[in-house]
């Protein structure tokens, strides 16, 4: 595949909003191995290679396990994640799978038991942010690297 066209030089000024959007999802106070998995998981339902291949990376050095990595497009058949990696897993299904049926009143209620408001809109914007990224690589093409 050869990419198609380097957003961060055709349109710098919102490639940088996105690298702000990034930076500003980073500071949140999530554990840094789910948002990886949550970062897999939309790019895998979105098919975005570009986006599983670094995620995939981040999350080995932060020592999520292949275990879980190999089983996470099917985490509800597997005794390998927390109730919160669950519904938080849900949520990113559900938030990225709009035409589905939206996000239902049983997963975001169950989020917000769980974790509280403010750690749901934290997490929202995080499954939003990595569906615009998945966007952007897939249009544009971007390649992933072979190391």
């Amino acid at each position: 595949m050869k990419a198609r066209m380097f957003l961060k030089e055709v349109e710098p000024r919102v490639y940088k909003a996105m690298l702000e959007a990034e930076k500003q999802v980073a500071s949140f106070d999530l554990d840094p191995k789910l948002a990886q998995l949550i970062k897999m998981r939309v790019s895998q339902l979105n098919g975005c290679g570009y986006c599983l291949n670094m995620h995939g990376k981040e999350a080995r050095q932060l020592g999520e396990t292949e275990q879980r990595l190999y089983t996470l497009s099917a985490w509800w058949e597997t005794p390998f994640f927390t109730e919160v990696e669950q519904a938080v897993l849900r949520l990113a299904e559900e938030l990225t799978q709009l035409t589905n049926k939206g996000v239902s009143d049983e997963v975001y209620d169950n989020v917000v038991r769980l974790l509280g408001e403010q750690k749901l809109a934290q997490l929202i914007l995080a499954i939003i942010t990595i569906n615009s990224w998945n966007r952007i690589a897939i249009a544009t093409h971007m390649v992933a690297d072979q190391d």
